[in-house]
C-alpha cells in the first residue's frame, strides 16, 4: 500500500471513528502517533538501539530500559512534544482564554438580564419588540463570550419564557433564540476567528476587521425579518401593553440603558477598538475584556468568589480543549502531509480544472455538511487547513474564505436534524414546546445565512473595505 493510499485511509478511519463518538482531540493525537510511527519508522535506527541494549553490560532493568528506549526511538514522539510546545507558545492562542473568561463572568454577574429589560422597554413601539431585543441582546453577549451554547441556553432561560408569556409564536420565538446564539461564532471579538487566525496564519486584526460589516449585515438581517413579518403577521408577535412594559419616560429609559446596555458596549467596543487600531495586541485587549468584565461584576454588586470559580473552571476546560485539538490536529496534519495525503488532494483538485467559483461552493459545501457532527472549532483547526494550500491556485484570499466559512458555521447550528443551536434551547425549553417547532423556527434564518453568503461574495467589498481602509491593501 503506497503512503497516500496510507493518508486517505488515515482520514477515512478519523472520520468513522469521530462519528462513533469517541472524544476528537484525543482520537487525533492516537491517529497521528499510530499513523506517524509508521511513517517515520527507521528500522536501522531501531535496531541500533536494540543492539546497544544486547551488548550492555548492565542488570537486566537497565537493559530492558534500553529495549523500551529503542522501541521509542521514533520521530514522531519528538514530533508531538515539538507540537505541544509550539501551541503553548502561540502568541494568537493567548487570548482565547482572556476572550473566554470575559464572557464567562459577564455571563455570571447578570448583565445579560439588566440588558434584556432594558431593550425591551426601549423597542416598545418596534414591531416585534421583544424579538429584536432579544436578538441585540444576543448579538452583543454573542460577541462577548463567542460560546453558542452559553448564549443559547442563557436567553432560553430569560427571553424565550418572556416571549412565550407575551403570546409570541412559538417557532417565531425558537428561531429568534437559536439564530441570535449563533452570532458571536462571526461578530468580532470571536474566538472562531481566533482559532482559525492561527490556524491559516492570516492577521487576526485584519480578521475581525473584515468580519465585522459582514456580521452586522447579518443581523439586521435577522432583525428586518422580524419587524417584516411581525408587520404583516401581527399576531404572531403582539405588541405589548403598557400593563405589561409599564410606564417610562425618555429619561427613564434613557438611565437604564445608561446602566445596563452602554458599560457592555463600550466594554466591547473598547476591547475591539483597541485590536482594530493597533492600540494593543489581541491578547493584551482581550486582557482589557477580562478585567473590564470583572470589573463589572463589582459595579453591578454581583461578584462572588462561586461565580468567580465556575467562571475560572470554565474557561480552563474550554481553553484546554482547543489547545489539545490543535496538538492533535497539528500532529495529525503533519502526518497525513509526510505521507502524501495533501498532495494527492490538492492534485486532485487542480486536476478538475473548476472555477473558483465552484471550488468556493465545493468547499463550502463540504464544510455545511462536517457542520452537523462536529464542532465548530473540530472543522476551522482539522479541516479547513486542508483547503487553505489550494487557495492561491484558485486566487482567492485566506481572508475572504475564512469570513465565508465563519457565516457558513452558523448554518450548522441551525441545520437539522444535527441542528445544535436547537438541542441547547430544547434542553431547557417548557416540555410543550416541540423539537420540531424549533426546528422550523430555524429555517428562515438558515435561508438568510445563505443569502447573506451570496451577498458577500458578490459584493466581496463588504469584508475587505475595512481592512484596506485601516491597514491598506
Amino acid at each position: 500500500m503506497s503512503d497516500p493510499v496510507v493518508a486517505l485511509s488515515m482520514l477515512a478511519i478519523f472520520l468513522f471513528i469521530i462519528l462513533l463518538g469517541f472524544p476528537v482531540a484525543f482520537t487525533l493525537m492516537a491517529m497521528g502517533i499510530m499513523f506517524g510511527y509508521y511513517a517515520y519508522f527507521d528500522a536501522p535506527r531501531m535496531w541500533r538501539a536494540f543492539d546497544r541494549a544486547v551488548k550492555a553490560d548492565a542488570d537486566q532493568w537497565t537493559q530492558i530500559e534500553l529495549w523500551i528506549e529503542g522501541l521509542f526511538n521514533n520521530r514522531i514522539f519528538d514530533l508531538f512534544v515539538n507540537q505541544t510546545y509550539s501551541v503553548m507558545a502561540n502568541d494568537v492562542l493567548t487570548a482565547v482564554p482572556l476572550f473566554l473568561f470575559m464572557g464567562y463572568i459577564v455571563e455570571r454577574a447578570n448583565i445579560v438580564a439588566r440588558l434584556f429589560h432594558t431593550l425591551n422597554i426601549a423597542a416598545r413601539n418596534v414591531p416585534g419588540s421583544m424579538a429584536v431585543a432579544a436578538l441585540i441582546t444576543c448579538t452583543l453577549f454573542a460577541t462577548a463570550t463567542g460560546i453558542v451554547g452559553a448564549v443559547v441556553t442563557l436567553m432560553g432561560l430569560l427571553a424565550f419564557p418572556a416571549m412565550l408569556k407575551a403570546r409570541y409564536d412559538t417557532s417565531l420565538a425558537c428561531g429568534v433564540i437559536c439564530a441570535g446564539g449563533t452570532l458571536g461564532i462571526l461578530i468580532p471579538p470571536s474566538i472562531m476567528l481566533i482559532v482559525y487566525a492561527a490556524a491559516s496564519g492570516v492577521s487576526i486584526v485584519k480578521l475581525y476587521a473584515g468580519a465585522l460589516f459582514p456580521g452586522l449585515l447579518l443581523a439586521s438581517l435577522y432583525m428586518i425579518y422580524v419587524v417584516t413579518r411581525s408587520v404583516l403577521q401581527p399576531h404572531l408577535a403582539p405588541k405589548p401593553s403598557k400593563k405589561e412594559v409599564g410606564e417610562y419616560s425618555f429619561g427613564q429609559i434613557f438611565l437604564q440603558l445608561l446602566t445596563s446596555f452602554f458599560p457592555l458596549a463600550f466594554l466591547i467596543l473598547a476591547v475591539l477598538g483597541a485590536i482594530l487600531f493597533g492600540l494593543a495586541t489581541p491578547s493584551e485587549a482581550a486582557a482589557v475584556g477580562a478585567l473590564g468584565g470583572l470589573l463589572l461584576t463589582f459595579v453591578y454588586r454581583a461578584f462572588t468568589w462561586q461565580r468567580l470559580r465556575e467562571s475560572v473552571y470554565l474557561t480552563v476546560r474550554t481553553s484546554a480543549m482547543v489547545c489539545w485539538l490543535f496538538v492533535g490536529s497539528w500532529t495529525f496534519s503533519s502526518v497525513f502531509s509526510y505521507l502524501g495525503g495533501e498532495q494527492i488532494i490538492s492534485e486532485f483538485v487542480t486536476g478538475l480544472d473548476i472555477s473558483p467559483i465552484v471550488f468556493l461552493i465545493m468547499a463550502q459545501v463540504i464544510i455545511f455538511l462536517l457542520g452537523w457532527p462536529l464542532e465548530w472549532s473540530e472543522i476551522i483547526i482539522i479541516f479547513v487547513p486542508i483547503f487553505l494550500p489550494l487557495l492561491p491556485h484558485f486566487g482567492i484570499d485566506p481572508l475572504f474564505f475564512g469570513i465565508l466559512v465563519a457565516l457558513n458555521l452558523q448554518t450548522s447550528f441551525l441545520t437539522p436534524p444535527m441542528a445544535m443551536s436547537a438541542y441547547y434551547l430544547k434542553g431547557i425549553a417548557p416540555p410543550h414546546v416541540q423539537l420540531v417547532e424549533i426546528f422550523k423556527g430555524c429555517y428562515p434564518y438558515l435561508a438568510m445565512v445563505l443569502f447573506s453568503m451570496v451577498i458577500l461574495y458578490s459584493f466581496p467589498e463588504i469584508a475587505f473595505w475595512l481592512p484596506n481602509q485601516v491597514y491598506g491593501h
